[in-house]
């Protein structure tokens, strides 16, 4: 296959869980001898065009910043990528059996589209998440702006896939049949996490490295870091235990003044931004418990990392998290309150661990398997085509 994928950020150069994807899955395409193309903006040193890992990567446009002064992904960004993009894909789309775009933020996926149409190349879509009202709570008044751009992008014709049931879900609601979604979840490196070097700056009451139990993610309000922070509160009187926050956020501020109101605050550290990814995975392989009671999940990949890494996990049974999908019975879903994190944290910190082992659930996450399995949904599109 000849396999052309489009993100306006491209890994590593850019870090974040899609761009990642599209490296993972696209080096282990090319070791099977298939062809890859990344068009993305020039964020690398050098020429437009290079090769890095045996993938061709293709600037379309210019490296730029990526949000705003609110924090926000700058729209204006996203429609300056897209316009860039039809001029710099267009002439090789005949160079491509399929073109396999990221769907945030939407608007390369319509100049994608446009790209291909008049040819039989297909049009794959990526979907992390579906919005739907969280645009209210993200853009205020201009929400209808971000609703009709998504309904738009999932009522374009294309070979949607997923990364979890309840993302293909939300998104049969506003465009694709959900018999026509494929699940193709996303991926970790198994190995990497048994292997991550432990932290040498932190230790347990125990005398081990690390935290005893962990937060990864970003510091927002549907990550229910202040639940965590008062169930942890509640627990340390009957456990001799240490909390690590990591991750930075709007809300930063707010739970580092939370931590300290509570009565054991000082057993809760705030690592920050963690600028290298083992560094979080060595945390991870130290903890015992990872407590994420997070409200909204498309996915979930802290889950499946903090398995691999042998961690009993704590998530919240939401309808919004497809963290149930992700743990199945290898960690504990329980409600976002206090009252349910905190009784899951007891057990977990008494030494009871969930009814199937973590390490084992993980595997099916780990990035090969996940690359066979968008191998196939990518040959099925261009069959269809």
């Amino acid at each position: 296959m000849r396999v052309c994928f489009v993100s306006n950020v491209v890994f590593p150069f850019v870090k974040g869980g899609a761009e990642k994807r599209i490296h993972e899955i696209g080096t282990r395409l090319t070791n099977r001898g298939h062809d890859v193309t990344v068009y993305g903006r020039h964020f690398w040193d050098g020429p437009k065009e290079i090769t890095y890992e045996g993938m061709t990567l293709r600037a379309a446009a210019p490296g730029v910043d990526l949000y705003n002064n609110d924090g926000q992904r700058s729209i204006t960004e996203a429609i300056d990528f897209s316009a860039h993009l039809v001029p710099t894909l267009r002439p090789h789309i005949n160079d491509h059996d399929l073109v396999v775009a990221s769907v945030f933020p939407y608007f390369p996926v319509l100049s994608s589209k446009l790209c291909t149409l008049l040819t039989n190349t297909p049009l794959v879509t990526t979907w992390h998440e579906v919005w739907g009202d969280y645009w209210d709570d993200y853009l205020g008044n201009l929400a209808i702006g971000g609703k009709l751009i998504e309904r738009v992008t999932a009522r374009t014709p294309q070979h949607p896939v997923a990364v979890s049931g309840i993302t293909a879900d939300r998104l049969a609601v506003i465009g694709p049949d959900r018999n026509a979604i494929d699940v193709v979840p996303n991926g970790i490196g198994v190995g990497q996490i048994r292997n991550a070097p432990l932290p040498t700056d932190s230790y347990r009451a125990d005398g081990q490295p690390g935290f005893d139990v962990l937060f990864a993610g970003r510091l927002i309000e549907d990550k229910r870091v202040d639940v965590l922070l008062n169930a942890l509160d509640r627990v340390a009187a009957r456990h001799d235990i240490t909390l690590g926050i990591i991750g930075d956020g709007p809300k930063s501020d707010e739970l580092h003044a939370h931590a300290k109101q509570l009565d054991h605050g000082d057993r809760v550290t705030f690592l920050g931004f963690l600028d290298e990814y083992e560094d979080v995975l060595g945390h991870m392989r130290a903890a015992r418990v990872f407590a994420s009671p997070s409200t909204r999940e498309g996915f979930g990949i802290t889950y499946a990392e903090a398995m691999a890494a042998d961690c009993t996990v704590i998530a919240a049974n939401h309808p919004s998290s497809a963290a149930d999908e992700v743990l199945g019975d290898a960690g504990y879903l329980v409600d976002p309150t206090v009252d349910g994190v905190a009784e899951a944290l007891d057990r977990a910190l008494a030494g009871e661990r969930p009814p199937v082992n973590p390490t084992e659930r993980a595997t099916r996450f780990d990035w090969d398997t996940v690359a066979e399995q968008a191998e196939t949904v990518y040959r099925r599109a261009i069959d269809r085509a």
